[in-house]
């Protein structure tokens, strides 16, 4: 085994004290409603320190077993339920048997439960998609991830870069949360990595913000690294030991791509700027990750009421029957494809060169 790099340190401040962690604890039980129970969340509070102190990031954990390069090592039980779900949701997957199923993505951050008071365009979109689908006999999966704006307690959780010290020490599925000791939980990746895996093909409906994909997207695409590349063992690195991932990369990596060779369509839509250029990083993402696009139609970007208001921006879209029938396009081309894909296969023309730089 290589000998790794040494780590460069110094950049994470120090952990918070007594009295910042009570800040920062009763932070979430603010008002009187809360008065009647101080005590109670008191009590709570410390054992909360004590797990903070501790380091205490999976509580519940069992050893490895069978199948893991060390099987005497202690991994987290939620991640191995989430493990379990993957390989089953990856099995029914590959099942010759199984319906088609097509994982629609609502990337607007926008939905009527909260703030804005109004659904989205980019919601809009995943229904008229649905309609397409499940008319030919498509299985359909909603994500909708503006419910992370409005939903109690949810959460993407950001990436914490992993891969850019060592691609070993990003795990597949991520093991970086949840972390009980800093009640970093309720992360919905969890749930997120099976929908992707459970599709053979998926769909992204998205509006523009600020020249970029909305926050609620970017998150959920950030975390989705360790699906390419990704270690699916973590006892190799016996956690986060990030010299021995270290090592193990220099010692040869694959860098397996764990949702390649599923079929994919792309709609972003705007109103003043920065359609094309999300709409390319978004199909670059996913032609990295080795999923194939649905043809020329399954890329789409359009404006819908350029430079117009934003308060009749429903309306402008509900007279804009063309760029509804593109919209439909894309969904009808990765249909096709998905015919294709479940019959005779669906590869691209170059899936058997070697790639002298695998990353």
């Amino acid at each position: 085994m290589p000998q790794a790099p040494r780590l460069r340190a110094g950049q994470a401040p120090a952990k918070l004290g007594r009295h910042e962690f009570h800040e920062q604890f009763s932070g979430s039980y603010v008002g009187p409603a809360f008065d009647e129970v101080r005590d109670a969340l008191a009590k709570v509070e410390e054992v909360a320190w004590d797990n903070y102190t501790k380091g205490n990031k999976a509580p519940l954990t069992r050893k490895a077993g069978h199948g893991f390069a060390d099987p005497d090592y202690d991994l987290s039980m939620e991640w191995l339920a989430t493990r379990d779900r993957l390989l089953l949701a990856e099995k029914h997957q590959k099942d010759p048997a199984s319906r088609s199923r097509v994982l629609l993505i609502c990337g607007s951050a926008r939905n009527d439960g909260t703030c804005p008071s109004e659904i989205s365009k980019s919601f809009r979109m995943t229904q008229w998609a649905r309609e397409i689908l499940e008319a030919d006999g498509v299985e359909v999966d909603l994500l909708d991830l503006s419910l992370v704006t409005s939903s109690y307690d949810l959460h993407i959780h950001p990436c914490k870069g992993c891969v850019s010290t060592a691609m070993p020490l990003c795990h597949w599925p991520c093991t970086c949360y949840p972390n009980h000791a800093t009640r970093q939980t309720n992360d919905w990746m969890a749930e997120i990595y099976e929908k992707w895996v459970a599709a053979h093909a998926v769909i992204i409906f998205t509006p523009v913000y600020w020249y970029q994909t909305p926050s609620v997207l970017k998150l959920m695409i950030d975390r989705l690294v360790c699906a390419d590349g990704g270690n699916p063992d973590p006892t190799t690195t016996h956690g986060k030991k990030a010299k021995e991932a270290k090592a193990l990369e220099l010692a040869g990596w694959d860098y397996p791509k764990h949702l390649a060779g599923r079929a994919y369509g792309v709609v972003v839509h705007g109103d003043v700027a920065g359609i094309e250029g999300v709409r390319r990083g978004l199909c670059d993402w996913l032609d990295w990750m080795g999923m194939i696009d649905a043809g020329t139609l399954s890329r789409l970007d359009r404006y819908i009421g350029y430079y117009e208001s934003y308060a009749e921006s429903h309306e402008v879209l509900d007279r804009d029957t063309a760029v509804q029938v593109e919209i439909r396009n894309v969904v009808r081309a990765v249909a096709n494809a998905l015919v294709k894909m479940r019959t005779e296969g669906l590869t691209e023309a170059d899936a058997n060169l070697h790639r002298p730089r695998p990353k």
